[in-house]
């Protein structure tokens, strides 16, 4: 199973490793978002370099601010999401299988669009949901389409957790509160830091 990462993504998920231990509250699940499809700005600066494999410690928190259960025993942990001075908003957390057996990852968490789904399987079809803006927001991607997740799913073995992390153009300031939507999971309400 290949994970990539681009270099800012590798940058960014570093600083919130550090920073997620400062992250306090807890949000609780909720229903699906009720936003608008409005696109933001979908482009970001193209990174180089190839992939790499998460630390350990990427992306992990003692405690989540949501957990969302998906298909065939697969549990979503988000355990931060905060504001990047650059207008992005990260999400990180962790997939984890929870079931008995092998679970081959759903294609539907790559989204529906042609763009993304062409550079393999990610976590490109997520986005968060601003009811009180009444907007969508979706995975950013770079200048070649590629999403700014983690990308390279396989199958995860019985007890198997994969540190996983998805970029957002951020909500206004004013806005603290949205609700995460990741095809073939619940839908959890988790709060921006930062």
């Amino acid at each position: 199973m290949s994970i990539r990462f681009t270099a800012k993504a590798r940058r960014g998920m570093v600083a919130l490793a550090l920073a997620a231990g400062l992250v306090v509250g807890a949000a609780g699940c909720s229903g699906g978002g009720d936003g608008d499809d409005t696109k933001s700005n979908s482009s970001a600066p193209a990174s180089e370099g190839g992939g790499s494999q998460p630390s350990a410690q990427e992306g992990q928190s003692e405690t989540p601010l949501m957990e969302v259960k998906g298909t065939e025993g697969l549990l979503l942990q988000i355990t931060s999401a905060s504001r990047d001075a650059g207008g992005f908003v990260t999400v990180s957390g962790t997939l984890k299988n929870d079931g008995a057996k092998s679970a081959v990852i759903p294609s539907q968490m790559s989204g529906d669009e042609t763009e993304v789904i062409k550079h393999g399987p990610s976590l490109g079809g997520a986005t968060l949901v601003d009811s009180k803006g009444k907007k969508r927001y979706y995975v950013l991607r770079d200048t070649d389409g590629r999403p700014l997740t983690t990308t390279g799913f396989g199958t995860l073995e019985a007890g198997q957790t994969l540190p996983v992390f998805m970029q957002f153009p951020a909500p206004p300031a004013s806005t603290t509160d949205v609700t995460l939507q990741v095809p073939t999971f619940s839908s959890g309400t988790i709060k921006i830091s930062g």
